[in-house]
């Protein structure tokens, strides 16, 4: 038996089916977008319906963009022989946030997951491929998570692109700065010093 009006317990439904938030969290959302003022609740559902109405996928990156082409694609800037594999269009933010990467991208949308039924077919991969086969690509950095999933995705795109006699990288891993060794798990470890470099 539901406490709440038929309306409410649908926007907290709404709410709950958002990724990481739960059933007490979608009941604050609610309550707050409730309190709103009129004017203010319009703006924010106008803000959803805008946002989705206008915002797509960059036709060379797959990066979400409101144009045809994203803007760090169509800067004469950027560095286009090189492009970062990521999973999702929130990864370019993070990379971008160190201000020392100056090549492209290419946003996978989601990784390799036979167990949730996500196949190559499935992600933005085939895009990857024509880009590399039609443009002057040097090097493809694989910039997916290390776990399970984004381990696979890397080493299955990896494969993929050997016949276009291209540099294939895979992003360093290794103890965080700031951190203690006690700490580290022995996988961390051993990724630290496999991928040690000279100083």
């Amino acid at each position: 038996m539901s406490f709440f009006p038929a309306s409410l317990e649908n926007l907290i439904d709404k709410f709950a089916s958002l990724p990481g938030i739960g059933r007490k969290s979608a009941q604050r959302l609610a309550f707050h977008v409730l309190a709103l003022p009129d004017a203010e609740a319009k703006a924010f559902a106008d803000a959803i319906t805008e946002a989705k109405a206008n915002v797509r996928c960059c036709s060379v990156c797959q990066n979400l963009t409101e144009g045809e082409i994203c803007s760090i694609c169509a800067s004469d800037r950027r560095d286009k022989s090189t492009i970062c594999v990521v999973s999702e269009p929130r990864d370019v933010l993070s990379i971008e946030r160190g201000r020392e990467y100056n090549g492209t991208y290419h946003v996978l949308h989601g990784v390799l997951s036979p167990m949730s039924h996500v196949g190559p077919d499935d992600i933005r991969i085939k895009e990857l491929l024509v880009r590399v086969a039609e443009s002057d690509v040097q090097e493809v950095i694989m910039a997916t998570n290390p776990d399970t999933e984004g381990e696979a995705t890397a080493m299955y795109i990896s494969r993929l692109l050997k016949p276009f006699n291209i540099r294939v990288t895979r992003l360093a891993y290794g103890i965080p700065v700031g951190s203690n060794l006690e700490f580290a798990d022995d996988a961390t470890l051993n990724r630290a010093i496999e991928g040690r470099t000279e100083m």
